[in-house]
């Protein structure tokens, strides 16, 4: 079994600077931006600019949480927390999500209640388009930034914040819609513009929590990448199968673990070394692979019976010389390997060389031991080496 630990403190402490930095960028435009459009909105008379505005102040919010998140996730795994605490990431993106939801029925249920009074509205300005426009561009450029590290860091929950900025970057082409139509007569498109943004704010925020809910509940990766993890294994020399792979995710690690199979009759000191071999294969090619743990596999359990039901080499070694004890030629055995292969139990014995005083003497030998021992069905063949 070969077990690797979570990334080195250095990279873990590189990525949550990174994440506080592009983070602290995005709440300074959430802010200007927020108070910017609350203040036009209401002198340009726009509830979707104001609805918009909102938003955006949401989102100063969810930027504190997620630098919070992050500087948590790089706490060091404990007693109790022996996988780290990574998923601390994961319950601030269901949490942010959570709350964007609530944002987003307040907007849409004040919008709605406007329209169903019929309170007078009065036509927005010419400004609430200015800003609006602002709003689209100064956002989108928030969300390449934030995703561009966001996907170097392969940071779920970055990647959840800038499709934040992206959302308040379509909601703000909304209000661009509805303050253009009001102003053209339509007085009550601002309002329903102010409905269909929070209607996208809250689709967004369950795609966000859903994302969230599959990592709490150990969804492992997708199959293609399932597929290249075990296409890169198979490449290595002296791996015959991977199979019983499982995976997960902790924050924006994937934690594995699988089953190599390997040529029985190996060491099992090259057996591990195969193992090790495989661990490098995958850690260079898969950047997001925290954990790795691989378990070497004299057979496929899949395909052959198990050998979890025969005796241990102390039973097993007391057995073979209760057969072997009136046979003189077993007093000269000097090893005797075992073999547990498809539910039973294959038998090598060493012996030196001295033993024989022909080359017939090996077969004879050979054909002692095994018909000694013939009837124990666990038993499946005898071996004799001569060194």
């Amino acid at each position: 079994m070969i077990h690797r630990d979570r990334p080195a403190d250095s990279n873990v402490q590189h990525r949550y600077q990174e994440t506080r930095k592009v983070t602290l960028v995005g709440a300074i435009v959430d802010l200007a931006l927020g108070i910017v459009k609350i203040i036009v909105g209401k002198l340009a008379y726009s509830q979707s600019l104001i609805a918009d505005g909102i938003h955006s102040i949401s989102d100063l919010a969810t930027d504190f949480l997620v630098i919070w998140a992050a500087k948590e996730a790089t706490r060091e795994p404990d007693a109790a927390h022996p996988y780290g605490h990574q998923r601390i990431e994961t319950v601030a993106t269901i949490t942010l999500g959570l709350l964007l939801i609530g944002v987003a029925a307040a907007i849409g249920l004040n919008a709605i209640s406007g329209i169903i009074k019929q309170d007078p509205l009065q036509t927005p300005t010419f400004w609430a388009l200015v800003v609006a426009a602002l709003s689209v561009v100064s956002k989108e450029a928030i969300y390449h930034y934030t995703m561009r590290v966001a996907n170097r860091l392969q940071s779920n929950l970055l990647r959840s914040n800038a499709w934040h900025s992206r959302s308040d970057a379509l909601s703000s082409i909304i209000v661009i819609v509805g303050v253009g139509g009001s102003m053209l007569g339509l007085v009550y498109l601002d309002a329903a513009a102010a409905v269909l943004v929070a209607l996208m704010i809250i689709y967004i925020a369950l795609q966000m929590i859903w994302q969230g809910v599959r990592e709490l509940i150990d969804t492992g990766v997708d199959p293609e990448q399932l597929n290249a993890i075990r296409q890169t294994a198979l490449q290595i020399e002296g791996v015959t199968d991977l199979h019983d792979i499982r995976t997960r995710r902790m924050g924006s690690d994937v934690y594995l673990d699988g089953h190599v199979l390997v040529d029985p009759r190996l060491s099992v000191s090259e057996g591990h070394r195969i193992g090790d071999a495989v661990y490098a294969g995958l850690k260079a090619k898969f950047a997001n692979l925290a954990d790795i743990t691989i378990h070497i596999d004299a057979e496929d359990d899949e395909q052959y019976q198990k050998s979890s039901h025969l005796p241990l080499r102390s039973e097993m070694t007391a057995r073979l010389k209760g057969y072997w004890q009136d046979i003189p030629e077993a007093d000269g055995i000097t090893r005797i390997v075992l073999h547990y292969l498809d539910g039973q139990a294959q038998v090598e014995v060493w012996m030196p060389l001295s033993q024989l005083h022909s080359l017939d003497d090996a077969g004879r030998i050979k054909q002692i031991l095994r018909s000694a021992c013939a009837q124990d069905k666990q038993i499946a063949s005898v071996e004799a080496l001569f060194h």
